[in-house]
């Protein structure tokens, strides 16, 4: 079946990313959230997105104009009843996903695949979720969306292999390089990048460095485009807890253990960029 309308649920800074990158590969997009003031939120951030592609150079005007009319929004995902493909990139927890996946599962046709944009949970879990496991798939973007090239794909225990050529093929179609992980906690991206931004919050609990010492040790010493602590909150603190607490929850192993710190810091409500505040201040 050809894949012409893909929707995308939850309008956050991955929801409207994908939403974006879709829309410019020419997909027409339908995009969903439960509430209406996210959707106008999203609508502004991709307009403003593509004019900076339009500022150098990348799409002309007319382009950027004919992705904007391939893109709709909805607050239902009864709305999502003709469409061939389904991304969630909702919230990062467990039963929120599956009842999102057991949701759509009755509403979109059987030969769907759901793919999740999950960054740690497990695509086996999910898939359990639904009558079509063998159709549910991880497709783990990076952020942000529209300009990182990495696409993590996550095959869960039943998820088939025609599931997975159909999805690395999608992602090969709007430019990304698809790498495949396996169903394991934090996959390959989170299982390796979160501890390294943990150790870094303990080092700034422990008084071992400031945030700007650690981050410039790391850029300068290590060659980072970025400094772990630079990252964490560019992420949200929210999400890196959310993640560790799978990697702890689902390893039970101290390694994997939550700083305090960052614990201390999301109960704050300083949460990184997004709340204007985390180990920076913007």
């Amino acid at each position: 079946m050809p894949i012409k309308t893909v929707g995308v649920i939850g309008a956050g800074t991955m929801g409207n990313g994908i939403a974006q990158t879709f829309a410019q590969a020419g997909f027409a997009v339908r995009l969903v959230d439960i509430a209406q003031p996210m959707l106008d939120r999203a609508r502004q951030t991709i307009d403003k997105s593509l004019a900076k592609f339009v500022e150098k150079g990348r799409l002309s005007a007319g382009e950027r104009d004919g992705v904007l009319g391939r893109l709709t929004t909805a607050t239902s995902v009864d709305d999502l009843v003709d469409t061939d493909f389904v991304v969630e990139a909702i919230v990062e927890d467990a039963d929120a996903k599956r009842a999102i996946f057991g949701s759509v599962d009755v509403i979109v046709q059987p030969e769907v695949i759901l793919a999740s944009n999950t960054s740690s949970i497990s695509i086996t879990l999910l898939g359990a979720a639904t009558k079509r496991p063998d159709k549910v798939v991880g497709m783990h973007f990076m952020n942000p969306v529209p300009l990182m090239p990495l696409v993590e794909m996550i095959r869960g225990q039943v998820t088939s292999a025609e599931t997975m050529t159909i999805a690395s093929d999608l992602a090969r179609t709007l430019g990304k390089t698809p790498v495949e992980a396996a169903d394991y906690p934090g996959f390959i991206a989170n299982r390796v990048l979160m501890p390294m931004i943990n150790e870094a919050i303990f080092a700034v609990m422990e008084g071992v460095g400031t945030p700007d010492a650690i981050d410039a040790v790391m850029k300068l010493g290590m060659n980072h485009p970025m400094g772990p602590l630079t990252l964490a909150d560019f992420i949200g603190l929210d999400v890196c807890l959310a993640i560790l607490n799978v990697l702890h929850e689902g390893f039970g192993d101290p390694k994997y253990r939550p700083c305090p710190l960052l614990r201390r810091m999301v109960a704050a409500g300083q949460l990184g960029r997004k709340t204007g505040r985390g180990f920076y201040t913007y």
